[in-house]
């Protein structure tokens, strides 16, 4: 095939809309001036290699200069900031049973329908999730660039494909030696957060073959929570109080209580604990990871390719010291010395005490007038932090391993690709003074441990301490967890040309894969029985197989016009089977201008972690008023309660329709753009609802599914929140995504190129509800502009990124509708890097990110004063960073 250089820019251009496209530019391959040879390549989205990339599907693509420029260091931070991470990610903090993942979230619409792919091939899920992938074991080194696809592949890549791909491509063709060394300081707060990075990669290549690796580290220190200026103390009802006749109320003086290190006495009447006095705000995390990529060609029509990843994460967190949710830990005997309703207590409380027995006489009188044999009487209920066992600390390890082996070869006419890939993740936690439940309950009831004197400062002799710190010991727990997830698979596809139409070669590809599934995550005994206090999760585990066939079609109706037909069938030992039927067009009226269209099926099977867990208490914080109220505390503060989150065996898959329809154009040399709009329609949706969603739902008479919700006392404080995974109906979202791409060439003064993303929401519906974009946490509109400036040895760039608006508060108003209230700020960040090239190799870059030091907009979200998975409080970010190359 035979392309004109200047068109091939063009359609480059095209292609890849807000991405530079220096990784296929026409100098990197050998031409002849003027006319040139064309190979086929494939961009994420399809199996078929083609000459014309600006396909009927929009594809964006991160090349590495694009990366150096941004100055993040790790893949999670460089995708969490684009427009299409539209509603944020998950990423490592404290307190969370995923400490150290951090995903990706496509539309909004959840990391578990955003498909991540190594080389085209998919990551394996994180064990501490079970559903989802994690971004922090990819070696920011080892990558090449970063294809975006967002349009629904499941046609082409099968489950969890609804909402796009990210398709990260390693290195390959690397000669040399290159060395990475940097370091970067945070503005905000003054202690933690700060990073370091290396690497070392290599390559070499022959005639007949070609190798690339290389080791890399990062690292990014703990920010723990009262660094910030912002916080104030956290308001827990695990303190030192039991539940009376109006709520949790202090068994102990107000005196007492303020005396108690992070103890605080609310007006309302309880001792509570300042969780925020410890707690850290982010994780630290930290990757060390070697790479190796290998290919041989034995003749002119066969190659052998390998590739090995081996990666190690660690992450650190600190949590409020432990409380005693575990079993009879919640619970006091009535003739323990810490018990109101004991008269020999020193806490003793007479009204209390009457109060107790009229409460149990009435359920006894209430049983035997319905017949029936009274129970137990009921105990009192404390809530207590056992602030003496220090800090809950977790410290988090992961490991991820991934090797595959494939060939390509040409039998006759057609071109063949078969292959087999091993990988595995696993992770080890550990979890250091956590609270045995049943020591606890006994040391209660003996006095051995008093409420009012936790630290044992009423011992004064050597020996007395010495006791009393052996029973600290006897109620200290060390957790353990460990999950394994692990794929399997071999692969095989056949793609050929199939007869001339009108526009070329009808082309198409099949293929078949089998791959299988080993999910387990597996907690300590003591945890698994429920003994535990401070501790959340619970064990889960099981395997499957799937079989999948697939097929892609390219039909050049004629020049300038083709489309796309492809369809993917995928059976699962454990679940059924889907089908996933595509098509796609493309159509180009004139030179430079491609309008494109495309429809699909999709789905997402419910996964192993969901089908298998048993059930795990948690005490997540909150923002709820009439719990804040009911201890004294503002509305608006955070405050934990008890929560349990649910298996759901009989949940069942979800699907999807897309629609997108777009445009790219180039009208001249140094302008070109794209505009694409979609329709996402997911049906018998699987969704996760935490404490934070159902209680908004609550709020705004929004729906909950069945089996979920809250459970308030009579005084409307919380008692329970019930959380897990449900079908939740239909979801229906769209929007427009905009690609404009700027190249200004000014010989000897330079170039300049610019580079804008936009994307704008209409609409996010759920079961025909009200448009729920601009609630918190649903920006409807993100964006990035990037700025680089070359001249001779020089590079600036200016990078400006764009977070839209939201509201704080949305209720509900008579006659139907909500009302917003609250104004969350357009936020806007500036990056600045500067980089000089010398003659010898070494390249120095200097830069900042949120040059201006914006601070996010406080407005209480996830028991967090700001949207941690939307913003940073990093403040100003600033790193120096050298390279050498040989």
């Amino acid at each position: 095939m035979l392309n004109n250089q200047v068109s091939k820019a063009v359609r480059l251009a095209i292609a890849f809309g807000a991405a530079s496209t220096a990784v296929f530019s026409a100098s990197s391959i050998a031409a002849e001036e003027g006319i040139e040879k064309v190979e086929r390549i494939a961009v994420t989205g399809s199996r078929i290699k083609r000459t014309d990339l600006e396909g009927a599907i929009p594809v964006t693509v991160i090349d590495r200069a694009a990366i150096d420029f941004s100055g993040q260091t790790s893949v999670s931070d460089l995708l969490r900031n684009t427009s299409f991470n539209s509603a944020g990610s998950f990423r490592p903090q404290s307190g969370s049973s995923a400490q150290g993942v951090s995903q990706i979230n496509l539309r909004g619409l959840g990391a578990s329908r955003s498909l991540i792919l190594v080389d085209g091939r998919r990551l394996p899920k994180s064990p501490s999730t079970g559903n989802s992938q994690d971004l922090n074991s990819i070696p920011m080194a080892a990558v090449e660039r970063i294809e975006i696809l967002s349009d629904g592949a499941s046609a082409v890549y099968g489950s969890d494909a609804i909402a796009g791909v990210v398709n990260i491509i390693t290195r390959k063709d690397f000669n040399g030696i290159e060395m990475r060394i940097g370091a970067s300081e945070v503005s905000l707060p003054e202690d933690g957060g700060d990073r370091e990075e290396g690497s070392v990669v290599f390559g070499a290549s022959s005639d007949n073959s070609s190798v690339i690796g290389g080791v890399s580290w990062n690292s990014r220190d703990i920010i723990y929570e009262n660094a910030y200026p912002w916080v104030q103390p956290g308001a827990s009802s695990f303190g030192v109080n039991v539940l009376k006749e109006d709520g949790f109320k202090s068994i102990i003086s107000q005196a007492e209580c303020d005396s108690l290190e992070n103890f605080n006495f609310g007006s309302a009447g309880n001792c509570g604990y300042n969780f925020n006095a410890t707690n850290a705000n982010e994780a630290s995390t930290s990757n060390t990871s070697a790479f190796l990529k290998a290919n041989y060609d034995i003749n002119d029509d066969w190659r052998i390719l390998s590739h090995t990843l081996v990666s190690k994460t660690k992450s650190f967190g600190r949590y409020a010291p432990s409380l005693n949710d575990a079993g009879d830990a919640a619970f006091l005997s009535d003739n323990s010395p810490n018990n109101p309703i004991n008269v020999n207590s020193p806490f003793y409380d007479a009204d209390f005490a009457t109060y107790m027995a009229t409460k149990r006489q009435n359920a006894r009188d209430e049983a035997i007038a319905n017949g029936e044999t009274p129970g137990a009487d009921e105990l009192v209920n404390i809530r207590h932090r056992f602030a003496a066992l220090g800090n809950r600390d977790s410290e988090v390890d992961n490991w991820s391993t991934d090797f595959m082996i494939s060939v390509e070869g040409q039998i006759g006419a057609v071109a063949v690709d078969f292959g087999a890939r091993k990988n595995q993740t696993k992770t080890y936690e550990i979890g250091r003074n956590y609270l045995m439940g049943s020591n606890a309950r006994a040391a209660m009831d003996s006095g051995e441990y008093m409420l009012n004197d936790p630290f044992g400062t009423r011992f004064t002799t050597d020996a007395d301490r010495n006791n009393y710190a052996k029973l600290l010991n006897g109620l200290n727990v060390t957790t353990s967890r460990i999950g394994t997830f692990q794929q399997e698979e071999v692969f095989a596809s056949a793609a050929f040309d199939v007869m001339e139409m009108g526009g070329g070669a009808l082309q198409a590809i099949v293929g078949a894969e089998y791959r299988k599934e080993d999910y387990s995550d597996t907690y300590d005994s003591l945890s698994e029985a429920g003994q535990v206090g401070g501790s959340a999760g619970n064990s889960a585990g099981g395997g499957r197989n799937l079989k999948s066939a697939f097929f892609e079609a390219l039909f050049p109706v004629m020049e300038g016009l083709e489309f796309t037909l492809a369809g993917r069938y995928d059976e699962y030992s454990d679940y059924g089977s889907d089908f996933s039927p595509k098509v796609s067009v493309r159509y180009e009226p004139m030179d430079g201008l491609v309008l494109r269209a495309s429809y699909g099926e999709g789905f997402r099977a419910p996964t192993l972690d969901i089908l298998t867990a048993k059930p795990a208490p948690g005490n997540p914080s909150v923002s709820d008023a009439p719990s804040c109220l009911n201890f004294g505390e503002p509305a608006d503060c955070n405050v934990q309660v008890s929560a349990i989150t649910l298996a759901n065996k009989e949940i069942g898959s979800e699907s999807s329709e897309q629609v997108s329809l777009g445009l790219a154009y180039q009208p001249t040399d140094w302008l070109n753009f794209s505009a694409d709009y979609y329709e996402i329609e997911i049906s018998n949706m699987i969704r996760f609802f935490g404490a934070e969603t159902i209680l908004t739902r609550e709020q705004t008479g929004d729906p909950i599914p069945a089996g979920l919700g809250v459970e308030r006392y009579s005084n409307g404080g919380i008692e329970l929140i019930t959380q897990g995974y449900a079908n939740e109906g239909k979801w229906e979202v769209s929007g427009l995504d905009l690609n404009l791409n700027t190249t200004f060439d000014f010989d000897a003064a330079g170039t300049l190129k610019q580079t804008l993303q936009f994307s704008h929401q209409f609409e996010s519906k759920i079961d025909g509800g009200r448009n729920t974009l601009k609630d918190t946490g649903e920006p409807q509109q993100r964006a990035s502009l990037s700025n680089s400036y070359a001249i001779q040895d020089f590079d600036f760039t200016w990078n400006i990124n764009m977070i839209g608006s939201q509201y704080e508060d949305v209720s509900q108003v008579a006659g139907g509708g909500v009302e917003r209230t609250g104004n969350i700020a357009t936020w806007i960040t500036h990056d600045l890097q500067a980089s000089y090239s010398f003659p010898t190799g070494t390249k120095v870059s200097v830069g900042m990110q949120n040059a201006f030091e914006k601070e996010p907009q406080l407005s209480s979200y996830g028991g967090r004063n700001y949207n941690f998975n939307l913003y940073d409080a990093y403040g100003r970010v600033t790193y120096l960073r050298f390279s050498q190359s040989f």
